[in-house]
This record gives structure tokens, sequence and C-alpha cells, in this order.
């Protein structure tokens, strides 16, 4: 036998060991089931916003508490470290000014209207005061850098809190770092095709999309943008390793009411 053939089997012999890789290291959770079954539930996205209330605002939040829905809820850092509820990293949006949130105090966000009302940027300390306990929270940590400073500066926070929470995030260093601060906690890796969404495929989008990371963030569930539900990775994860699942966002009935047959949990809108 040439040369040829025993490159082809060392070539081939290299990709089976790749994959095995991915499948029993790379890509796998550690999937598990909460301690309190509560946390499995549907979460208002942003809160209960819509008609004049809007996303994120103590009134929405309080609204998803009245209708007995879970909260789904965005935190970030502003400048002198106070942690806000906000989903946008610049402002302009939401509170129609340019800017970034993280270059300004707590005290002037505090001071923003959210959409034209009298609604203001609220802390997370605020929120979990408004809430206290009366319907679970899932906490998005926001961040698409390696800097994980958000993640101690929560945890203190939850820390106090005797209601029910879970966290996510798409970043895996996030997940990573908030571990080690609250190990029991549950954790879910918020999951997008990130090469299509960023119309880019570079090495660490394509690691993303591929769920190649899961080996830092160690994931308890998933939850994955509707459109990938049947993606490979999401297949991989929740079918084979039977992570819970989480969809978002369903906005219309017709997608809530499928995340309903699926056994979802859906992070969704009201039309």
């Amino acid at each position: 036998m040439g040369p040829l053939f025993w490159i082809a089997v060392s070539l081939c012999g290299l990709c089976l060991l790749l994959l095995l890789l991915y499948l029993l290291l790379l890509v796998r959770p550690r999937a598990r089931q909460p301690k309190n079954g509560a946390l499995l539930c549907k979460y208002a996205h942003r809160g209960l916003h819509g008609r004049g209330i809007p996303e994120n605002s103590r009134a929405a939040f309080d609204l998803a508490c009245q209708k007995g829905f879970g909260i789904e809820l965005d935190v970030q850092l502003s400048r002198d470290g106070e942690v806000m509820v906000f989903h946008d990293y610049t402002l302009d949006r939401v509170v129609g000014r340019e800017g970034k949130l993280c270059d300004l105090c707590a005290a002037e966000l505090g001071t923003l209207s959210l959409c034209g009302t009298e609604q203001t940027i609220p802390t997370f300390r605020e929120v979990l005061t408004l809430v206290n306990g009366r319907v679970p929270i899932l906490v998005e940590l926001k961040g698409e850098s390696m800097d994980t400073s958000l993640c101690a500066k929560v945890a203190a926070l939850l820390r106090e809190y005797e209601g029910l929470y879970c966290m996510e995030s798409f970043n895996p260093l996030l997940l990573r770092e908030m571990r080690k601060h609250l190990p029991d906690a549950y954790y879910g890796l918020l999951y997008t095709n990130v090469c299509r969404d960023k119309k880019k495929k570079s090495l660490l989008n394509m690691a993303l999309t591929a769920m190649a990371l899961n080996i830092l963030a160690k994931p308890n569930f998933i939850a994955y943008n509707q459109l990938d539900r049947d993606s490979l990775p999401v297949r991989l994860t929740t079918r084979l390793y039977r992570a819970p699942r989480f969809v978002w966002t369903a906005r219309r009935e017709e997608e809530r009411s499928r995340a309903d047959a699926l056994c979802e949990c859906a992070i969704f809108e009201l039309d």
C-alpha cells in the first residue's frame, strides 16, 4: 500500500477523532432539570410590554407579575458599576439619545425616559425589590467581550434575593464566570446561528454557531432562536443530551402554540 493510502487513513482517523471530541466534549452541556420545576415556565420577554408600556420597565415587570408570567430581562453595567436593566448597548432606540449605556452613571441613566413615557431605566436591585419572588426571573447577562466584571455584581445582588431565578447568556465566558460566584444556580446558553445573523464566518462565530464553546459554558439548558430549532447543535444538546429547551422570541399566537406543543419554555411577547 502506497503513501497516499496511509495519508488518507490518517486523515480519516483525525476527522473521526475531531468528531468524537466535538460530540463528547466540546458541544456537550451539563444538562439537568432545575431543583425547582417552576423555573421551567413561560417568560415575558423584557417584561409584559406593549400598548404604551416600554420594554424592561418597572411597569412591564409589574404587569407580568400580576398576570403570573415569568420575567426575562437584560442586565449590564453603568459607568459607575451599577447593574442596570436594559437590552441595547446603545441608548438611541429606546431612549432617543446618542451614546452607550456603559458611558453614563446610574444616577443619570435613572432619569432617562423609556420610549417617551414616565418609565425610566431601572437598576437590577430595584427590579428584584419590585418582583420580590412573585414570579421566576430569567436574567440575560449582556456582554460581547472578555470582560466578566458584570458577574460579581449580579451575583452579589442575587445572593440577597429570595425569589426564583435562572441565568442565560450568548457569551460562554460570562456563564463560566457566574458559576464561580453562584455554582448552584441554573444556567442556560442563548443560541442562534451567529454566522448567519452577523453575516460573517469568523473562527469565533463558527465556534459559537457549532456550540463548540459549551466546554466553557457548561449550560444546563439551551435557549435557542426558533429559526434554529432543528439545527444540529440544538438537536445534539436537547435530544441526545436532553438539555431542557427554551425558545425565543415567540411573538405570534402560532409561535406560542407551537412552543407549547413541543413542551418548550417560551420567551414570548403578546400580539
